[in-house]
């Protein structure tokens, strides 16, 4: 799926900044932008001031982020503190703008085939997973989610993926279940697995759920992550290989593909 952005890059307002867990959530006003970005697509965000090291430095590259919500003309973002670039969006609250560009790339496609949706997600792969609840449950459906963080404190993270019945894996085992997260999608499709399985996290997560998935011949669609200096397949940045040759943008081609037509998931 996919809703094409309007040409150039937009200057929105942030409306509000909350501290969840681990992570920073904005949640900005962008009248000018399409009303329904399909799930899994992603925008590419820059501070209008102080984006760059210094006076005398160039300017960071924007950074890519799927969108959490889209609602009533307002997005919302979630992102965590690892940087200089997240660390000044996350130093940003209501009233601070930003440089919006977006939506990008392809999202997620609905199950078909009477197959229930299943979603697997790692850290800060929660927003895209989110997005896509909120569009099954308005259908109808409610999906069941498992989710894995690191800790208690990203664990919070979860409440944010308020559209799904999720369960909860923490690497300490201080929330949920002590283990990986793929332990849990393991549990789910012995349970039933007749099922899409949509996922987004950490490229190991991510190949541990394409091989898993390949070994109970369940469909898969994997938001990918890459470091993107443009967003629109220009600087060829974000290749990944393909199963049968050559190679896609993650950008233009993605985030979203098929993990059958990947032989494993790349580490960015």
């Amino acid at each position: 799926m996919r809703t094409l952005a309007p040409l150039g890059r937009r200057r929105v307002l942030v409306s509000r900044g909350d501290d969840v867990g681990a992570y920073r959530v904005l949640q900005v006003a962008d009248p000018q932008g399409p009303p329904l970005p399909a799930a899994g697509q992603f925008y590419m965000l820059a501070t209008v001031a102080r984006w760059g090291g210094g006076d005398d430095e160039r300017p960071y590259l924007p950074r890519a982020f799927s969108f959490l919500s889209a609602r009533r003309g307002k997005l919302s973002f979630m992102f965590e503190d690892v940087g200089p670039g997240t660390r000044r969006l996350a130093e940003l609250d209501a009233g601070e703008e930003l440089w919006l560009t977006g939506p990008l790339g392809a999202g997620f496609r609905t199950p078909h085939d009477g197959r229930r949706a299943l979603l697997a997600g790692g850290g800060v792969g929660v927003p895209p997973l989110a997005a896509l609840a909120t569009v099954l449950s308005s259908h109808g459906t409610r999906p069941t989610a498992v989710l894995g963080f690191r800790d208690e404190h990203h664990a919070a993270g979860a409440v944010l993926l308020e559209d799904a019945d999720a369960t909860v894996a923490t690497d300490d085992g201080s929330v949920g279940h002590h283990g990986l997260v793929t332990e849990l999608l393991a549990a789910e499709l012995a349970r039933d697995a007749h099922a899409v399985v949509y996922s987004c996290g950490p490229p190991g997560m991510l190949e541990a759920v394409r091989a898993l998935c390949a070994e109970h011949d369940v469909p898969a669609q994997l938001a990918l992550e890459a470091g993107m200096a443009c967003g629109f397949g220009a600087c060829y940045g974000c290749v990944v290989p393909l199963r049968e040759g050559g190679y896609v943008r993650v950008c233009v081609d993605g985030p979203v593909i098929d993990a059958a037509r990947l032989d494993g998931v790349p580490a960015h």
